[in-house]
């Protein structure tokens, strides 16, 4: 599955613990990841120093869902069962 463009619900609903070039400390859940563009699109793609746990995410409809609120919604969810 192909990234929806226009969305970027992975790069912003979800926390990330590991270091992001400039955020050392990772990102919280529900903001967007200080590499996100703004056409919603990673500069680090391709990149050697994206986070692994970036590199990891793969689309799919499970996540993806069909729109971007969805996936927000979904991915929010995610976080929330598996936090602290």
């Amino acid at each position: 599955m192909e990234c929806r463009s226009n969305c970027a619900a992975c790069c912003i609903a979800p926390s990330i613990s590991s270091p992001i070039p400039g955020m050392p400390e990772g990102k919280p859940a529900g903001i967007p990841c200080i590499q996100l563009t703004p056409d919603l699109k990673c500069k680090l793609f391709g990149d050697k120093k994206r986070p692994k746990v970036c590199l990891s995410l793969k689309p799919s409809q499970d996540m993806c869902r069909t729109t971007k609120e969805e996936a927000m919604g979904y991915l929010k969810e995610l976080e929330e069962l598996t936090g602290p």
